[in-house]
């Protein structure tokens, strides 16, 4: 068997180097063709060196022409650049698959780009379905390439649907940590410190992500991708508190009965799935072990301690551009509270308000729903400064 051509785009940040872990875990069955990152240039010397590498990207200009006068990769190494440069390493002739984790919108034209030219996406950006889940989706439809989700719950919920019809499918259930603050009295949120809101009990992400766990807007953009993945309505798709991230989601049949995928609260196992599927092989990462004690507990989220979550389901609801007005507040929102502007609490109260300033509309094309994007964050910025204390 030939090992299948990967690009990774977002090779510096967590996924990109759990990827690259499962690549060594299996290095006749998968090979590294081209590594994409922002600016880090130095983090991909290693990588290129070890695989192989013929081929990467920068996106920022600066950043690819000090990597170029370096002289620290290997001859021959192609160094792209910008915008055109991701979308020409997300289209190289001989990628099969193409692992979309670049942060925030930078990703969007080059997972379109791959999708048009038929390279499996295994995705790990959720902006790019909450912002342009239409048009990600039909990108995908029209081409036949498969578009195969990377965050666990997602993954989870791919690995359940696989050998089911469509009308064997009740409800879906995202699991969720609950955050640092699962546990923390509500009255005392609004003191809580940036400090505090880092302190993830079970993984270990960077700020943003950690952030919107303790808020639980993250679970909100997860609604609104499954959405998109799974093409079903948000009144179908139930978000639980699961303190242990064992069970990274369940489905409910039409009989009743629900099934769940249980794994190790490891990125490891959804990504190398993306890869391989639909070959299974043994996994880089720590199994669970039943020899012991086990407890698992679940409890629906308290809407008081999880406003955002309530604010993105009614974002999901209404639909057209409201997911990216959503999410570009709260972006804002997080890195006002980031920087000290603003309290915990008033992470919520931002994305409400810009919810309520902004009309959510129909995007008929991607330069839509990116003006929508940008006249939120004008407008959340704005908020944040009635906001500051």
């Amino acid at each position: 068997m030939e090992a299948r051509p990967l690009t990774i785009l977002g090779a510096t940040g967590s996924i990109g180097t759990t990827t690259l872990n499962v690549v060594r875990a299996h290095p006749h069955h998968l090979r590294i063709a081209g590594l994409a990152a922002h600016a880090r240039w130095r983090e991909l010397l290693g990588p290129v060196h070890e695989f192989g590498v013929k081929t990467i990207t920068l996106n920022d200009p600066k950043a690819a022409a000090e990597a170029r006068a370096s002289g620290e990769f290997p001859a021959g190494t192609r160094i792209l650049e910008g915008n055109d440069g991701l979308i020409e390493i997300a289209c190289l002739q001989e990628v099969a698959t193409v692992v979309s984790a670049v942060v925030g919108t930078a990703g969007l034209a080059p997972t379109l780009a791959a999708l048009a030219a038929r390279k499996d996406v295994a995705l790990a950006s959720k902006e790019l379905l909450v912002l342009a889940g239409k048009f990600v989706t039909e990108a995908a439809r029209l081409s036949g390439a498969r578009l195969l989700p990377v965050d666990s719950e997602h993954n989870a919920i791919h690995q359940l649907l696989r050998d089911k019809p469509r009308a064997e499918i009740e409800r879906l259930v995202l699991t969720a940590s609950g955050g640092a603050f699962r546990d923390t009295p509500i009255e005392q949120l609004k003191d809580v410190t940036l400090e505090q809101a880092l302190r993830h009990p079970n993984w270990s992400m960077g700020p943003k992500v950690t952030i919107d766990s303790a808020t639980m807007a993250n679970k909100g953009l997860e609604l609104i991708e499954a959405r998109w993945l799974f093409d079903l309505p948000p009144d179908r798709i139930d978000i639980v508190i699961h303190p242990q991230s064992i069970i990274h989601s369940m489905i409910t049949l039409t009989d009743g009965s629900m099934q769940a995928l249980l794994s190790p609260p490891s990125m490891a196992y959804p990504i190398q799935d993306c890869l391989l599927y639909p070959q299974r092989l043994p996994c880089p990462a720590p199994r669970l072990d039943l020899a012991q004690a086990l407890t698992l507990t679940m409890a629906p989220p308290a809407p008081a301690r999880y406003p955002c979550l309530g604010l993105a389901r009614q974002a999901a609801t209404q639909g057209g551009t409201a997911p990216a007005i959503f999410n570009a507040a709260n972006e804002i929102a997080v890195a006002a509270f980031i920087a000290g502007k603003i309290r915990f609490t008033g992470i919520a109260e931002l994305v409400g308000q810009t919810l309520a300033a902004c009309p959510s509309r129909e995007p008929n094309s991607l330069a839509d729903v990116l003006a929508a994007d940008a006249e939120a964050r004008v407008m959340a910025s704005r908020l944040a400064l009635k906001l500051s204390h």
